[in-house]
């Protein structure tokens, strides 16, 4: 089978989507782009009444908000972004609303932050509530609750949000509507030659930031975060098609068969969603520099790190917290839940397993990080 016939039957026996769209393809200079989001529900309502399940991350609420804060006004620090999504938010969702229902569409509005994902007892809470709009059809729309994220509570973009998403909802397909063609090999805004990419398998081995340098000028990501979140879905087994949002009827032509943007191949081997959710959804608080046998050790697969193979210890952390596991050259190898806190950890480094309890006065565990509570190849 074909790459392009393996890629369409894979889109229509998708029954529950998560579709992204950007600021930079929602908004212009004027404010929100009606016409677009009309597009969008024509084709949304295709695909739903095809008995698909969609859930929209949707951006766009600061920029929606730029036009309507008083003249002279600048969004140059937080508490004037955080108005200006509070203003726009609300008018972004009065237009889905009216032109959803239009298409006989039914949407509701969830903003998350950080948080609300992080704990486990109130991630069950957004996925039941997730699960009960789409049991009745509705199709949820999400947004980061910008007015009261702060930084440690920030996704950092919605390309992130749209990636923790995708396992909370059990998709099987990520849509990302930017304002590019698609994935290109290297930066197209400062090399004329660069080549779209049709397909990208084993998208852990790019070098990303020599290929997405550079961010959009009105939304937070960029490529970089977009092929980061992709990598994401990858590792739950999810395929992600990255098109540019600008392009007219571009969702239904791919479901006709066209060829249109960048089609990620996700990983054959995927993680669990626990242990996605636990690689993801808090920034890692230290660092484990380990040593190369260490190193060749994990990368075969299936191993706990040992205190043995760590070099060093860098950050404040606590027992059950995550960090990075990165190689002597800085290269990250994976994350993890550490089983000891820094000041622990940094006594029992370099030793092995079985002089845990004389040099602690106890063992609770033999391992620095435990093989269920590892992720390789993060993508951070």
């Amino acid at each position: 089978m074909s790459k392009m016939s393996n890629r369409l039957e894979t889109l229509r026996e998708a029954k529950r989507i998560v579709v992204k769209i950007g600021s930079a393809v929602l908004t212009t200079s004027e404010g929100i782009n009606l016409g677009l989001i009309c597009r969008l529900a024509d084709q949304l309502a295709t695909l739903h009444e095809r008995g698909v399940d969609i859930v929209l991350v949707s951006s766009g609420a600061v920029a929606a908000g730029r036009k309507s804060i008083p003249s002279g006004q600048k969004l140059r620090d937080l508490p004037a972004r955080q108005a200006a999504s509070s203003i726009g938010q609300s008018r972004l969702m009065h237009e889905y609303d009216e032109t959803f229902r239009r298409f006989g569409l039914v949407s509701s509005q969830i903003l998350l932050t950080r948080d609300d994902l992080r704990h486990r007892d109130r991630f069950l809470n957004v996925r039941n509530t997730l699960s009960r709009l789409l049991e009745w059809r509705v199709i949820p729309i999400i947004n980061e609750n910008d007015t009261v994220a702060v930084q440690e509570l920030e996704f950092g973009d919605n390309d992130t949000l749209a990636s923790l998403i995708l396992n909370v909802v059990e998709a099987d397909l990520f849509i990302n509507l930017t304002s590019a063609d698609g994935v290109f090999d290297k930066n197209p805004d400062q090399n004329p030659d660069a080549k779209k990419l049709s397909h990208v398998e084993n998208i852990g081995s790019l070098d990303l930031d020599a290929m997405c340098d550079g961010k959009t000028a009105v939304g937070s990501g960029g490529m970089f975060s977009k092929m980061r979140a992709a990598h994401r879905a990858a590792q739950l087994g999810v395929p992600t098609l990255i098109l540019s949002g600008k392009d007219r009827m571009v969702i239904e032509r791919v479901f006709n068969g066209e060829d249109c943007g960048t089609w990620i191949v996700p990983d054959e081997k995927c993680v669990s969603g626990r242990k996605f959710w636990l690689a993801y959804n808090c920034d890692p608080a230290g660092d484990l520099i380990i040593d190369e046998g260490a190193q060749k050790a994990l990368m075969a697969g299936g191993k706990s790190l040992l205190p043995a193979g760590i070099t060093a210890v860098e950050g404040d952390f606590k027992a059950g917290e995550l960090v990075r596991v990165v190689s002597k050259s800085g290269k990250p190898v994976a994350v993890g839940l550490a089983c000891y806190g820094s000041e622990d950890m940094n006594k029992i480094l370099g030793h092995k397993s079985d002089q845990i309890e004389s040099i602690l006065g106890k063992c609770p565990f033999p391992e620095a990080i435990h093989r269920d509570n590892l992720l390789l190849d993060a993508a951070l």
